[in-house]
């Protein structure tokens, strides 16, 4: 289960993601991964360097409010971040050991997300689950055209 619940959770973040309205959904996605570069500052396991990351995560950030791919990258910065932090034995809550590889197990899921722009997963799945329709919708766009 320690395996599967940051994914689980790196989903239920992209569902309650999906709730949010484009185009805020990406600027507050962009807030959101800004945020993340500072959650291992109080604890401090890399000294001075914790402020460089913090500083790079800003600026991933703020390149974010207008792009999608530059918070995927984001995410993926703070997934190296975490294995660092846990590889060195300084998870980001300190009273619970696990808590840096789960959240380098979850950061991916919502890098993948965002790679693919950010969808809102509710209309997916509103969409796949109307009756006759399936997940791949390239063949019903292709022949729609004809």
């Amino acid at each position: 289960m320690i395996y599967v619940s940051p994914i689980i959770v790196g989903v239920v973040y992209c569902l309650l993601m999906s709730l949010i309205k484009e185009p805020h959904r990406r600027r507050f996605n962009a807030i959101m991964v800004a945020g993340a570069g500072a959650a291992y500052l109080s604890g401090g396991g890399f000294g001075p360097w914790e402020l460089p990351f913090v500083a790079l995560m800003a600026y991933v950030g703020y390149r974010g409010l207008e792009s999608w791919t530059f918070i995927g990258i984001g995410w993926l910065l703070h997934t190296a971040w975490d294995v660092a932090h846990w590889l060195k034995g300084n998870p980001i809550l300190p009273f619970a050991h696990h808590t840096s590889m789960a959240c380098a197990i979850c950061d991916p899921v919502i890098a993948l997300w965002c790679f693919r722009g950010g969808p809102s997963l509710i209309t997916l799945v509103r969409r796949w689950s109307r009756p006759g329709r399936t997940a791949d919708h390239t063949h019903d766009h292709a022949s729609a055209s004809s």
